[in-house]
């Protein structure tokens, strides 16, 4: 919870920093992100999406999320507890439209925690890099939805990069938005 409160409040200091100059049309999406990785865990969590006119008008959206099985498979189960903190950039395409195709990247910090001390000794920490692409609906009232699949390009091992960091995952974002949508 407290990650969460974190990320609220760096997304909400995000926002504010922003230049007036930059932000005479602009739209900051707060909302859930639920994950799925392939063949693992879900891991779900909350995600800020930003973009303004100075941003290429709208075609550029700056991102940040975190995701964390503790709110997803880990929720009752003895799944491992990781958790997923993302930055990233998408290119939208169609961006004045309610349709929109984008192609993004990512990067970020992953960890697990072992709750074991046998296992200490495996990697539990890795650098996160992927590539993502989806679909994105805006609605007439101020909610959109994203749908997405992306790849790791970093990905566990289980040697030198902790073996549950797979490549490919899905994921579904619901946002609520604030802004001035001009």
């Amino acid at each position: 919870m407290k990650k969460l409160i974190i990320l609220g409040i760096l997304g909400f200091l995000f926002a504010n920093q922003i230049n007036a100059q930059f932000t005479e049309n602009y739209e900051l999406g707060i909302g859930a992100r639920f994950q799925k990785t392939e063949q693992l865990y879900w891991e779900n969590g909350i995600g800020l999406d930003y973009t303004s006119d100075f941003l290429l008008h709208k075609k550029i959206h700056l991102k940040m999320s975190y995701a964390t099985s503790r709110l997803g498979s880990a929720i009752g189960s003895n799944a491992l507890k990781q958790d997923n903190y993302l930055v990233g950039a998408d290119w939208r395409f169609r961006a004045d439209k309610d349709f929109q195709l984008f192609a993004g990247v990512n990067t970020g910090f992953f960890h697990y925690d072992t709750e074991v001390p046998m296992f200490d000794v495996l990697p539990h920490n890795s650098m996160l890099f992927s590539l993502e692409t989806g679909l994105f609906y805006k609605f007439k009232f101020p909610l959109a939805t994203s749908l997405s699949v992306g790849y790791n390009l970093i990905n566990g091992d289980g040697i030198s990069k902790p073996g549950t960091l797979f490549p490919v995952f899905y994921q579904l974002s619901v946002f609520y938005y604030l802004g001035k949508n001009n």
